[in-house]
């Protein structure tokens, strides 16, 4: 099961929410193909800008769109007039009216999809694989990650036949639905052929928020058996120390 679910939709619902917000009665093919549109088009306009997510929603005739990058003043360019350009780009796209959200990401290290985007630009750069692969992963412990696997595939080191090269270090249990794994794809375009890079990298786990404590109500037996008990030690008291008195001449 592990080699054939995906790990971000193996969590939806649970610890994962959907990257498209949206509820469609009769045009759902139509505002699926819209989507893809939108995220192809933000892309290829923004190759260097560490995009690694993009949301949608929906609300009417308007189309929120919020985008999660690494580098959000390429996006924004110089008093935000990249993002109008491409605001005008995606509403000439789709036809409707579109808002952009800029979100910058904190640490670039712990995104799966952008460490496996600096693979495969070392590797498009002609950078040995297997030190592009340990640079990646020791960036990413030293980041705070409990594990990462990175598993390449194709044309390694220029050979004839296509094989696959993993590495991995720390845990990365797939199977564990609170898990937090972040999953990342792409490919580096190389001479020879296309390379498949493959990223996960976990980063604890998400627990529930624990439930407010309930407050019982203590029964009245179980009130008055310590008083009761503390009346006798008082009585016990009072009869030792008149005791004492009738002693003294």
């Amino acid at each position: 099961m592990g080699r054939k679910v995906h790990p971000m939709g193996f969590r939806l619902g649970i610890i994962r929410d959907w990257q498209a917000r949206w509820y469609a009665d009769k045009h759902y093919a139509d505002f699926l193909q819209e989507d893809l549109k939108i995220r192809r088009a933000i892309r290829s306009k923004y190759t260097e800008a560490g995009i690694s997510l993009v949301e949608i929603d929906r609300q009417a005739n308007e189309v929120s769109t919020t985008i999660h990058t690494a580098r959000p003043g390429i996006v924004i360019g110089r008093g935000g007039q990249r993002v109008d350009e491409v605001r005008t780009e995606l509403e000439k796209l789709i036809g409707k009216r579109v808002r952009l959200n800029i979100r910058e990401i904190q640490q670039p290290e712990l995104d799966a999809y952008l460490v496996a985007r600096t693979i495969a630009d070392q590797i498009e750069h002609r950078i040995a694989y297997r030190r592009a692969m340990k640079q990646a992963m020791f960036r990413t412990m030293q980041a705070g990650a409990k594990g990462i696997k990175v598993h390449l595939a194709g044309r390694l080191g220029g050979a004839e036949i296509a094989r696959r090269q993993m590495m991995h270090q720390g845990q990365v249990p797939l199977h564990t639905i609170r898990a937090d794994i972040d999953y990342g794809f792409t490919e580096a375009h190389t001479t020879l052929g296309r390379i498949g890079v493959k990223v996960w990298v976990y980063k604890g786990d998400i627990l529930p928020e624990p439930k407010e404590a309930e407050i019982e109500e203590t029964p009245a037996e179980a009130v008055s058996a310590p008083a009761a008990a503390s009346a006798v030690v008082e009585e016990k008291d009072v009869t030792a120390q008149a005791g004492e008195i009738s002693k003294e001449p």
